[in-house]
């Protein structure tokens, strides 16, 4: 009998804890700052397992129809129903197909201990080793704790392993929403998880004892039809979560809110299904909270016609576009070097650079003359952000920008050079949210949180709170920006709101980022596998989507424009020559003026203008040589000087003549009175 005893000892079985501690759920799931399910991520693909569900959220008919089915005495017996055990060995005897012998206890020791059930290895030997291990457990667990350890362990169908996985896989409802016919259907699928639809309604119907099957066979058809969405999983933030789903089975907590969430991808759905997939087919929308730095809504992507749905656009680099002027005027500011109503000159640049010449263009291919550095702004000029650029210096732009959390600016100056100014480098819409974000709070960084239990970070000093106040006050002014937007764009609010849009090289991204007294929204538009936007505008693309998040956030409360910080006073200024109407302007304290006009050309230092250093022509032999003469400008006080090319004097200075030059290099000198060169330029001829 002790040899008996040995060689049937099951293994141990543990306690009902200890068996609930030990489940792993084969997803993760993302929620909100309020507990609100966000997004579930499945992150263990060997069964598809849901959370661990209670017996008490399970539907009646489930209980009881599992019970019926599979061992109706089982609030009597003590693991073992010998009766049905008697029974078996009688239709064996008999020669007749035996009837099912295990209890559900039996079966519950067999999830808990595969080895008891190996599958072509089943012999006496197992039978009383899990029979032994029932009572065991019989011993231990309460009947509902048994039931409810089988609801959750037993496998259904396919891969759905428990109650939850089965009933939202096969019916996209939660357990507790199943109704007897669900229950009739899933209980079918028990003992042959993969039987077919006509098989499973078959079974359903004799444990029912309907007398009409037709209702059930069309069920199972359809609970067996293609995989059905799961219904309680909003899919809310499926790019978060697959940035934070790690851990099987993991709950993690957000800032998100879901109520914004939901707003925001619903702003981008309307604006790209309005746009059509042959101009934009991606999108990414971020809400931050200005004070906390809490992310209220991470949209990453909508799906719809993308054909890269998987990337994360809010966390992807794309090129910045015109979206870093305000950090550039922002620093040429907080020097002195500018004020809001100084006068930039908007017309064509060309710059010699060591790979050739940098010629700067507006987005409309026009030029607006002077302009005062509020107008520059808030209409994104490009001429007037490249001159400032000359004065801030490419390298303490692009180290002040780092600073600024563009973290993906890893190379020097010299790498971005002059095109930094306009937006060469490349960000994500995280950084862009954060960066504007911090002048929202006055110049003052710190990180952004997502996971409720990010720390807060100190905050660091970017930028001054005049400086950042004086930019806030210029993306704010929508007749600053009605030179180029218009008065009625879609970056007029009716309320407060600074705000910049930007769009890249070749129409490849759409920015649209700003921020009122409470929220940054910061909205990008493009295509994420790279090519170009077909007839998307700075205010068609991103801007409608930040509009629609800004009104739907400000519903019921105002945004209200920030108090001046004690550093900066108001002046009334007129401009000489009519160049933009008189008004009141903001200046640091000490920088004020009254009266602004132009610089006149005596103003500027003797200089030719064009042909530029290094400049390269082409001769055509197919066009006449009178036809290909090269127009010689100058620009400043020239009166009085002359221009030579190669020693041979072309006469005076204000002449602007037109020369031709053969193949070779040549040297074009500008000479003063007394015959010194003020300025010379060396270019070539091929």
């Amino acid at each position: 009998m002790l040899a008996l005893w040995l060689w049937t000892l099951p293994p141990a079985m543990p306690s009902f804890a200890a068996a609930r501690e030990a489940y792993r759920p084969s997803e993760a799931w993302l929620k909100d700052r309020n507990g609100r399910l966000l997004d579930a991520e499945r992150v263990d693909f060997h069964a598809r397992r849901l959370a661990w569900t209670e017996l008490s959220a399970v539907a009646p008919a489930v209980r009881d129809t599992v019970v019926a089915a599979e061992d109706r005495r089982f609030a009597h017996h003590d693991g073992v129903d010998w009766w049905a055990l008697a029974g078996s060995l009688r239709d064996k005897l008999a020669g007749r197909r035996p009837r099912g012998a295990s209890t559900l206890t039996m079966q519950l020791a067999a999830f808990l201990a595969p080895e008891l059930a190996r599958p072509g290895a089943r012999n006496w030997r197992d039978k009383l080793r899990q029979m032994r291990a029932a009572r065991a457990i019989e011993q231990h667990w309460s009947k509902d704790e048994i039931l409810e350890a089988y609801l959750n362990l037993a496998g259904f169908r396919g891969e759905a392993q428990g109650i939850s996985a089965a009933a939202l896989t096969l019916f996209g409802k939660a357990p507790a929403a199943l109704s007897p016919d669900d229950a009739l259907l899933l209980v079918a699928l028990l003992p042959s998880p993969q039987a077919s639809a006509a098989e499973v309604a078959r079974r359903a119907c004799a444990i029912g004892r309907r007398a009409q099957c037709l209702p059930l066979e069309s069920a199972a058809v359809a609970m067996l039809g293609p995989a059905r969405r799961l219904a309680l999983d909003p899919g809310l933030a499926p790019h978060l979560a697959r940035k934070l789903l790690r851990t099987p089975g993991a709950t993690v907590a957000t800032t998100l809110d879901a109520a914004i969430q939901k707003a925001a991808a619903a702003a981008l759905v309307r604006q790209l299904r309005g746009l059509g997939a042959t101009r934009a087919r991606d999108g990414a929308v971020i809400v931050v909270d200005n004070e906390s730095g809490d992310v209220l809504a991470y949209v990453g992507g909508v799906g719809g016609p993308s054909t890269a749905a998987a990337v994360d656009g809010a966390d992807a680099y794309r090129q910045a576009g015109s979206t870093l002027k305000p950090f550039l005027y922002a620093q040429a500011m907080e020097k002195g070097w500018i004020t809001p109503a100084s006068i930039i000159d908007d017309s064509p640049v060309q710059l010699d650079t060591a790979s050739g010449l940098y010629v700067p263009q507006n987005y409309d291919r026009s030029f607006k003359g002077p302009v005062s550095a509020r107008t520059a702004l808030a209409g994104s000029l490009n001429v007037p952000a490249v001159r400032t650029l000359l004065l801030t210096g490419v390298e303490p732009f692009r180290d002040r920008l780092f600073d600024a959390g563009y973290r993906g600016l890893t190379e020097d100056g010299d790498y971005y050079g002059f095109s930094l100014a306009l937006g060469s480098a490349e960000v994500t819409l995280l950084e862009q949210a954060n960066a504007f974000r911090m002048l929202a709070n006055g110049g003052r960084f710190t990180p952004l949180r997502i996971r409720a239990d990010d720390p807060r970070g100190a905050a660091r000093r970017i930028y001054s709170p005049e400086a950042a106040f004086l930019i806030a006050d210029m993306m704010a002014d929508p007749g600053a920006r009605a030179v180029t937007f218009g008065l009625d764009s879609a970056l007029r609010l009716p309320f407060w709101a600074a705000v910049k849009t930007g769009t890249s090289k070749a129409m490849r991204d759409n920015w649209c980022i700003g921020f009122s007294d409470r929220f940054t929204v910061a909205v990008w538009v493009g295509n994420l596998e790279g090519d170009p936007m077909r007839g998307v505008s700075g205010t068609s693309g991103a801007a409608p989507v930040w509009r629609d998040v800004m009104l739907a956030l400000h519903r019921d409360r105002s945004s209200r424009a920030p108090a001046p910080p004690a550093g900066v006073e108001r002046r009334s200024v007129r401009f000489a020559g009519g160049i933009e109407p008189a008004r009141s302007e903001w200046f640091l304290k000490g920088t004020g003026q009254t009266a602004l006009a132009a610089a006149p050309p005596e103003a500027h230092r003797p200089r030719i203008a064009d042909p530029v250093a290094g400049a390269v022509y082409a001769v055509d032999p197919d066009i006449p040589s009178d036809r290909q003469r090269i127009r010689v400008a100058t620009r400043g006080a020239v009166a009085g000087h002359r221009l030579m090319l190669d020693r041979k004097d072309l006469g005076p200075a204000d002449g602007q003549p037109l020369i031709f030059a053969g193949p070779g290099q040549h040297r074009l000198l500008l000479v003063d009175a007394a015959g010194r060169a003020v300025d010379r330029v060396l270019f070539s001829v091929r």
